[in-house]
């Protein structure tokens, strides 16, 4: 398979164990209390909701990094907003804080349209609700 990036095992009581083929790392999902499963992972579901927040600070890095900003300490607050029929993610709350951001309302826009057009944002479907607030 050309592109193949990692490998996916179920190991059992709703549980899966996705590998990164080049790094090796792994990350272990587990099905929500609210949908037969023990919660003590990450679910599907909260995976794609961190993933959003972290491609857009992926993203934001690289505007960082050529506006020559320091986004050290940037963090977010992730909510994510289940609808029940059919059962999927209706909306992520996502909202970037930084206590000292030391940048220019120029280079604030930029961050902020950086985050907006991440890969992951425009590869969601325009039904699924992203909010994204910036408090710096």
């Amino acid at each position: 398979m050309d592109n193949l990036m990692a490998t996916v095992e179920y190991v059992g009581d709703l549980r899966t164990k996705a590998t990164h083929l080049k790094s090796g790392q792994t990350i272990t999902t587990d099905a929500p209390t609210d949908n037969q499963g023990k919660g003590e992972a990450f679910s599907p579901t909260d995976l794609v909701s961190a993933a959003l927040s972290s491609c857009m600070m992926t993203i934001m890095g690289q505007v960082a990094m050529r506006e020559a900003v320091d986004l050290r300490g940037l963090k977010t607050e992730v909510v994510k907003i289940m609808a029940s029929s059919p059962r999927k993610i209706a909306e992520i709350k996502i909202t970037f804080s930084h206590s000292s951001l030391q940048a220019t309302e120029v280079q604030k826009q930029k961050l902020k349209n950086a985050a907006l057009t991440c890969p992951v944002a425009l590869s969601l479907s325009e039904n699924l609700k992203q909010t994204i607030v910036f408090n710096f």
